[in-house]
């Protein structure tokens, strides 16, 4: 019976969760902490840190650390399936709709304005990133700039885009400065 709660639950997440990982964090808690009381508030907090350290979209990481912790492995293999079960039919769906209708001009047409509105998405959720790095999710001040964040984020921006560094590199770079930095600076201040 757990299995198929945890199966349905997750479909619910996957066929619901519109807009990415953080669209999907209310449909998330609503599942593993008020309808079934999986986890506690605390506990949730700490999933959503977990899945969002781990590589991967966050209702699959989720629903992988929720089956897990509810079922074992056999329950994280049944909540991983149904968070991903309605974005694998939506996907050879649409694969199979372009295949077949690829050369009609009007949905060429459609594909490209498209693309604007995709870049829009992507800057926008960009954007609240790094608001939510500059100034840690307070109100913008001047007080509140994380300076080192800040900066990170203007050298990461220039060594990719101007020197074509690699992206992994970056972090991993950016990752030893920022734990140095802050490290370091309260010791000199």
């Amino acid at each position: 019976m757990i299995y198929l709660q945890l199966f349905i639950s997750f479909l619910q997440i996957g066929l619901f969760s519109i807009g990415g990982g953080y669209a999907a964090m209310p449909l998330i808690q609503n599942q593993v902490v008020e309808l079934h009381p999986w986890l506690t508030l605390q506990e949730f907090t700490d999933l959503i840190t977990i899945a969002e350290m781990t590589p991967g979209p966050i209702a699959v990481n989720s629903a992988t650390f929720v089956g897990i912790r509810i079922a074992g492995i056999p329950g994280a293999l049944v909540a991983t399936l149904g968070c991903i079960t309605p974005a694998l039919f939506l996907v050879s769906l649409l694969a199979y709709v372009y295949n077949k209708y690829k050369d009609i001009s009007l949905l060429q047409n459609i594909l490209s304005c498209l693309r604007p509105v995709v870049v829009a998405l992507i800057l926008g959720a960009g954007l609240s990133i790094l608001s939510m790095v500059l100034f840690n999710g307070a109100a913008p001040s001047l007080e509140q700039v994380d300076w080192i964040g800040g900066c990170s984020f203007l050298v990461a921006f220039v060594v990719l885009h101007k020197f074509k560094w690699n992206p992994i590199l970056t972090m991993c770079l950016c990752g030893v400065a920022g734990l140095c930095l802050n490290l370091a600076l309260p010791a000199i201040l």
